[in-house]
């Protein structure tokens, strides 16, 4: 997995020098997922645990010309910690995806609200921005509340067509396009 991610900042690489200019600069982002099931929470690592387990695959991705790595489909505050700081100590900048269930919640329970905040603290604010991705946007529509200083960390959503949940789109046989207009 890893040297397929380096792959894909080579590649963009290859692109950014081909097509950026100064009006239109080329950022890469180096993605990384959570280290189980990022629709099913089955354990919970320690923030420890997980700066560790995300240590190798950070510190490799750093060596590499992305910008910047972002974490997706982070289900739980704790392991977006432990990546947080292993990103810290490598002084590589670091944005965080949360994904939230149908109520707007991470299966935890927790509110992103909540999930950020303790993010931040524990973090000193490091995270460069946070997102949602995997999760229809009418499942959190109603709580992004302009003006209030969580809202105003997340700076990218990528929603999912299907208004489904985790557990029902893992269940699926056939993929579920949402309503597409």
């Amino acid at each position: 997995m890893i040297n397929i991610n380096c792959k894909a900042v080579e590649l963009l690489s290859d692109i950014r020098n081909e097509y950026e200019t100064e009006k239109c600069p080329i950022v890469i982002n180096g993605c990384i997922g959570p280290r189980a099931d990022g629709y099913n929470l089955t354990t919970i690592m320690s923030p420890e645990e997980a700066q560790k387990y995300h240590t190798t695959q950070i510190n490799i991705m750093s060596n590499t010309k992305a910008d910047l790595i972002t974490a997706f489909t982070i289900i739980y505050p704790e392991e977006a910690i432990g990546i947080v700081r292993a990103a810290k100590e490598i002084n590589m900048p670091i944005a965080i995806s949360f994904s939230v269930e149908t109520n707007g919640k991470l299966p935890t329970g927790q509110t992103i609200k909540e999930a950020i905040e303790l993010v931040d603290k524990a973090t000193e604010n490091t995270p460069i921005y946070y997102m949602i991705n995997c999760s229809h946007p009418i499942s959190f529509e109603d709580i992004l509340v302009p003006g209030e200083a969580w809202v105003d960390r997340i700076h990218g959503i990528k929603g999912n067509a299907s208004k489904k949940s985790h557990a029902e789109l893992d269940q699926c046989k056939e993929l579920d396009d949402g309503n597409p207009v």
